[in-house]
């Protein structure tokens, strides 16, 4: 009797980051209807496997939302220190947030929207993240302002404050996008730098 020589078995990623970039391959393409079953197959691997890996689903969103906090930590400490002007500083620091969410709406509204209301540990690391993400701003404000300690939490207060008021208006304007990242960019910027009170 003639044999036939068997298919080869896909070989699937035997690495984390691999397993992360096809998680995020297809969080981009799939956005917050993204599931496990489709990671796995995107993969080339089963559920199983990739729950062998995370530990389970809110360990892969977790896993992804440190992928991208690095990411993002890392061009806000960039910004808060090029030379330039207060306010060429202030737009970079604005922009760094907004070309993560530019570059990958998807993958924000998964993370930040979908895997919060999913899984506490998520809603957790991306509350940790809004905390380290105004406490480097905080720390830019008061080196850039020269504040002495006891004035500190005041460059806390105003810190959180404009990341919760960049993430909202980050927010509105993916869904509405009236107009470019720059123009974006630069209306948040007029407003820390008092255009409201100039109006």
């Amino acid at each position: 009797m003639a044999t036939t020589a068997s298919a080869p078995a896909r070989r699937g990623p035997r690495t984390r980051a691999e397993l992360l970039d096809a998680a995020e391959r297809v969080v981009l393409r799939d956005g917050p209807a993204a599931s496990m079953n489709a990671i796995a197959a995107e993969a080339g691997i089963t559920k199983p496997i990739l729950y062998r890996h995370f530990g389970d689903k809110a360990g892969l969103y977790v896993a992804l939302a440190d992928r991208h906090i690095e990411t993002l930590l890392e061009r806000l400490r960039t910004a808060l220190t090029q030379s330039g002007t207060r306010r060429a500083r202030t737009e970079a620091a604005i922009d760094a947030w907004l070309r993560l969410v530019e570059g990958n709406p998807a993958l924000y509204r998964f993370l930040i929207h979908r895997g919060q209301a999913e899984e506490p540990q998520v809603r957790d690391r991306v509350a940790v993240f809004q905390r380290r993400l105004g406490e480097a701003l905080a720390a830019g404000i008061a080196a850039e302002l020269a504040l002495p300690e006891p004035q500190w939490p005041r460059a806390q207060a105003w810190a959180h404050g404009i990341v919760g008021m960049v993430q909202a208006a980050s927010d509105w304007w993916l869904d509405e996008q009236p107009f470019d990242r720059a123009a974006l960019t630069r209306h948040l910027a007029d407003l820390i730098d008092g255009a409201y009170a100039r109006a």
